[in-house]
């Protein structure tokens, strides 16, 4: 058997790390072309009279936007490396606490924070999870993701 490059002690040594930000604006327009892809006819995404009327005082975003469009830190995620050749998605987490606006700018950093070893019927497993923190331009978090990469053996 070859020896991995790397061990699953060194991947602990880089917990904590982050990846580069990602900052993206959001437009009326890339709303309303995400949501007729999508096929949800919400007035609150696409109708500014109607949206004018709610709490938000227009059209905001809906939340499923800013996971497509940041893909859940993928594009930030740090460079982590796996000490075992299969990588599996093993899903996320989404908390949304602010409404994301045309116009608003939304940066995005992955952070690596956990890692957990377990051992199943195919080996050795790790759970590698990463926090995505996504705030807008006046520094106000409007979303967190937590997701999972299975890296086994």
């Amino acid at each position: 058997m070859a020896e991995r490059a790397f061990t699953v002690e060194d991947v602990k040594k880089l917990i904590g790390i982050e990846g580069k930000p990602l900052s993206l604006e959001i437009s009326k327009w890339m709303i309303q072309k995400f949501v007729r892809a999508v096929g949800d006819d919400n007035p609150l995404w696409q109708d500014e009279e109607y949206a004018r009327k709610t709490k938000y005082g227009g059209i905001i975003a809906p939340p499923s936007l800013l996971l497509a469009v940041i893909f859940s830190g993928s594009g930030t995620r740090p460079d982590i490396p796996f000490p075992y050749p299969r990588v599996l998605d093993g899903g996320i987490e989404t908390e949304i606490y602010l409404p994301i606006k045309p116009g608003d700018v939304i940066t995005s950093v992955t952070k690596f924070v956990d890692l957990k070893e377990r051992e199943g019927k195919a080996g050795k497993m790790l759970f590698l999870i990463f926090e995505t923190t996504h705030t807008n331009q006046k520094g106000e978090i409007v979303a967190k993701t937590r997701s999972t990469l299975i890296n086994l053996e």
